[in-house]
């Protein structure tokens, strides 16, 4: 059912450029590597199996015990991948990596019953393959404005003065300045007037496990008129998204692909809604794989010269929970 709307690239931006023309509502997905996409009018939608919010973070709540366990990858194997990548840095090759692996988890949920249940401004269920609920903004384009939110710096919201330590942190602010230079250079392709409105501000995330906050920056740019005709144009010359990828982009996406291993898929790539006239879109982050070899949750952090990495390692775990309320 599905081959008739899996699409390469140059056939899935021709498609949202179309359906932008006509000003006609649709969703997409892209994966990471751009092998990939779905382009889908939205009356198809229940066809294809594919449910979707966004902009809501409402949730309903499970009257059963939640049951959640996970099986992290290997430290060894962990620390491998990330002497490569440190490797790399030091080479100059890259200087910001983000580096990923999928965790075994065992749940008594459905990834329908985690699309129901969690809390996310982005949540998208395929079929029975993944679930998605993603706290991170792609872009969003409104009336010929297009804006993106990259997210970088995770702290636990009980530690005592956690903000202050977040936002004072010399490897955390580096990175996050790294992210919002790239995005700000990746807007630019497409849009005018692109300048930085918020720098690192904290959003609070709650999740099965704990509060986090979570620290943000909005950067904002000028489409010309005829933006709509262009949307496919426009998202695939900003993927992969900068705040899971880093900088720069081409080499460490091939530093990324040699230090993990295996695609990602849809993992960290985007999907979205246009409405006819505006566009809302998220990075895939947050992500539960429904596998042969049972479900895996794919997370991961930035690396750079300043990582450590049990830190690292311990981030990776930190960052496998679902937001319930």
């Amino acid at each position: 059912m599905l081959d008739n709307i899996v699409l390469k690239k140059q056939k899935a931006i021709n498609a949202m450029n179309n359906y932008g023309l006509q000003r006609r509502p649709f969703l997409f997905l892209v994966d990471f590597e751009m092998d990939n996409s779905f382009v889908v009018s939205c009356d198809e939608l229940t066809e294809y199996g594919i449910e979707y919010s966004i902009g809501s973070t409402e949730s309903n709540l499970s009257s059963k015990e939640i049951e959640f366990q996970i099986q992290p990858i290997d430290f060894t194997l962990y620390s491998i991948a990330f002497d490569y990548v440190i490797k790399q840095i030091t080479l100059g090759n890259s200087y910001l990596t983000n580096l990923t692996f999928p965790t075994k988890i065992k749940t008594n949920l459905t990834l329908d019953d985690i699309f129901v249940f969690s809390r996310a401004k982005y949540k998208l269920l395929f079929q029975n393959k993944f679930v998605v609920f993603s706290p991170e903004c792609f872009v969003k384009i409104e009336y010929g404005v297009i804006s993106s939110y990259p997210m970088k710096g995770t702290i636990d919201a009980a530690i005592p003065n956690a903000e202050k330590i977040i936002l004072s942190d010399e490897k955390e602010t580096a990175e996050h300045t790294t992210i919002v230079d790239l995005i700000r250079n990746d807007l630019s392709i497409a849009a005018k007037n692109v300048r930085v409105e918020r720098f690192r501000y904290i959003d609070r995330i709650e999740t099965n496990k704990k509060s986090l906050l979570q620290v943000s920056s909005k950067i904002v740019g000028e489409l010309g008129a005829d933006y709509n005709s262009k949307l496919g144009d426009i998202i695939f010359s900003m993927l992969p998204a900068g705040s899971i990828s880093g900088a720069p982009k081409k080499k460490t996406v091939e530093i990324i692909q040699s230090a993990e291993k295996t695609k990602r898929g849809f993992y960290t790539g985007v999907f979205g809604y246009y409405d006819g006239n505006n566009l809302d879109s998220a990075v895939m982050i947050r992500f539960i794989e429904n596998t042969q070899e049972g479900l895996f949750y794919r997370s991961g952090g930035g690396i750079t010269f300043m990582s450590n990495v049990k830190s690292e390692y311990q981030e990776l775990i930190d960052k496998i929970y679902v937001p319930f309320t």
